[in-house]
């Protein structure tokens, strides 16, 4: 055989002496199931990591593991000088997911972004009330009055026009219910007669497509190749859903998964001894806390809720509760926020300053009341009974007689929102990075409502003008000041017992590369490779 036909055999077979790269699967032991696959009516981290994370995108996004806003479907803005409105340059070239169901003709344009807010705002449009008519955040962001117009310029360009100026306005589209929706999707599934599929059988711009759903089983994704930011380092990603904690960890722990949420913080040290694990850990944006519900007698009275604060010894609850992977809280914003405010001094652990304090109030042999402990696992509070258990022990302390109720965490916030409760356990983890969030959110007078997260009703008009004051401007630095006063409104009011922020704590295996927890609470996979 001549040396020619031999060099010409070798290099046909060099294709089958070359291994192919195995596909990376990475599977993340979630704590649930999503509500459904629609971010604009979804209420829970679940959800949102189920669905807005790996199958859509936002005009404007957070960073991956920070706060800081970047460019998304939208490469570039502008806002006017009276801060009222919002030109959107649009990203070219951005492909929409194919699936079974959806073939697309046309790249995202303007009519996705307009289609997308106007499902949840116009209450005559026709995919207002699909799968469901309560946009949540959209109307809790304050968007209906917020907003006077969002018009199409050209395929491109979308500009939003407010009735008001709103600080926050950029991050608010950050959020996952401000996902893109695909309009062209919409109306072939309404066109068939099957409208709900489009929150169903989700179709996205994202870096992941949902391929296949068994409901409190699993979800299995594989990466999108026409990504608009490139194909993701992973090829498949499965949530695998497991809502024990200890199930969670052994699964863990045999390479079953390689992500898992939420330890339990009694298990942190048997993982860091582990050398197979790791935490992945970032300050979280978040507080835990008890509220008072100031409608009902005797939570009107500050010395009531000051005495409640002083007998609470929060130290202990971080240890026991916490694993000590938090920090205490005394004020509303979590110190990893702009305009935090660290020289406010918390009320000290002094049960018989407490004491004094309820003689005062007409009550020098305490009272009975109801304590509502959390039904489920969160960063701001990983153990709702255990600490209900240790605050039911230091108020008997100082008179106080609290029975601890709970229910199913449904109608847990169903209650609460109602304002039925005397003092409950409640958190917040931040949705935008702004103190707004915070501030405005949980506690201004308008929310002062059931169904708001201010259900305690406690309102006071010089926090409000504050908070209002500060939404209205675009200068940082006065922003944080307004909102340093206003956290000492709050401090001198303590309509809650801030108890602690707690630390952002995933636990992995060390094969995971490039994991990055986010302040949010969100579990993110764009960007995370998998050694083999």
């Amino acid at each position: 055989m001549c040396l020619r036909a031999i060099a010409l055999l070798l290099l046909a077979a060099l294709p089958l002496a070359v291994p192919r790269a195995a596909a990376k699967t990475l599977v993340y032991c979630s704590e649930g199931s999503p509500e459904n696959f629609y971010p604009g009516i979804n209420a829970t981290l679940t959800s949102f990591d189920a669905s807005s994370r790996p199958l859509y995108n936002r005009l404007v996004e957070f960073e991956r593991g920070g706060t800081r806003l970047v460019p998304g479907l939208a490469a570039s803005w502008e806002v006017s000088a009276d801060g009222r409105a919002y030109t959107f340059h649009l990203r070219r070239g951005v492909k929409w997911q194919t699936t079974r169901d959806f073939a697309p003709t046309r790249d995202f344009d303007a009519d996705d972004v307009v289609f997308s807010f106007a499902r949840q705002w116009r209450k005559d449009d026709p995919w207002y009330r699909v799968t469901s008519d309560d946009h949540g955040y959209f109307d809790a962001m304050g968007f209906p009055a917020l907003l006077k117009s969002i018009d199409k310029l050209d395929d491109h360009t979308v500009r939003f026009v407010l009735n008001a100026p709103e600080a926050p306005f950029l991050a608010d589209l950050a959020m996952d219910f401000a996902s893109i929706i695909s309009e062209e999707y919409a109306d072939r599934m309404m066109a068939a007669g099957t409208p709900e599929r489009l929150d169903q059988a989700p179709v996205g711009t994202g870096p992941f497509q949902l391929e296949r759903y068994r409901k409190d089983t699993l979800i299995r994704y594989r990466a999108n190749p026409d990504y608009w930011q490139g194909k993701a380092k992973l090829d498949s990603l499965v949530f695998a859903i497991t809502p024990d904690a200890a199930v969670r960890l052994a699964k863990l722990k045999a390479n079953e998964c390689q992500v898992m949420a939420d330890p339990d913080p009694a298990d942190i040290p048997a993982i860091t001894a582990d050398p197979a694990l790791a935490l992945a850990t970032a300050p979280g944006l978040n507080i835990g806390y008890i509220a008072f519900n100031t409608r009902k007698t005797p939570f009107g009275d500050v010395r009531v809720r000051r005495a409640v604060a002083m007998a609470v010894d929060k130290r202990a609850i971080i240890a026991a509760v916490y694993g000590g992977m938090a920090t205490p809280a005394a004020t509303p914003i979590p110190p990893g926020l702009w305009s935090h405010d660290d020289a406010i001094a918390d009320y000290p652990y002094d049960p018989a300053a407490a004491r004094k304090l309820l003689a005062e109030a007409g009550y020098p042999r305490g009272f009975a009341t109801t304590l509502w402990a959390l039904p489920l696992q969160r960063p701001y509070n990983p153990n709702g009974r255990r600490m209900a258990t240790l605050v039911q022990a230091e108020l008997a302390a100082i008179g106080v007689r609290a029975e601890i109720v709970s229910y199913e965490w449904g109608e847990y916030r169903r209650r609460l929102n109602r304002g039925e409760y005397d003092m409950a356990e409640i958190g917040w983890i931040g949705d935008n990075g702004d103190p707004d969030n915070f501030l405005y959110t949980l506690l201004a007078c308008p929310h002062g409502t059931a169904g708001s997260g201010n259900s305690g009703g406690w309102c006071d008009p010089r926090f409000q003008s504050l908070v209002l004051a500060a939404k209205r401007s675009a200068d940082q630095a006065q922003r944080a000041r307004l909102y340093r006063q206003a956290q000492a409104i709050f401090h001198d009011a303590e309509p809650w017992v801030p108890i602690a922020y707690g630390a952002q704590v995933d636990a992995i295996r060390r094969s995971v590369q490039d994991y990055k927890p986010s302040p949010f609470g969100h579990h993110d996979f764009y960007g995370v490779d998998l050694r083999q």
